[in-house]
């Protein structure tokens, strides 16, 4: 499985987008402080994902969200974040 996931900063109550084949690897990445984008970011906490077959389809959800048009907008709203 692939999963693309959505991240919250406790520090500048922002998001974070992305995808992984072990989400749960991925997400000890990113509390430990081993992933750049995200480093000067922590504490952070994953407040969704979803998960996909293939990882062409968890990609492209990535980079669908991460245009920040009307997946994006629609998820926030799906989730009470907006």
């Amino acid at each position: 499985m692939f999963y693309t996931y959505l991240l919250k900063s406790d520090k500048d109550n922002g998001y974070y987008i992305g995808y992984s084949s072990n989400l749960k690897e991925r997400f000890i990445q990113h509390t430990e402080g081993k992933v750049k984008s995200t480093t000067y970011r922590r504490p952070l906490k994953l407040i969704y994902y979803e998960s996909y077959q293939t990882e062409e389809l968890a990609r492209e959800r990535e980079q669908k969200l991460k245009q920040f048009g009307s997946a994006y907008t629609a998820l926030l709203k799906r989730l009470k974040l907006k």
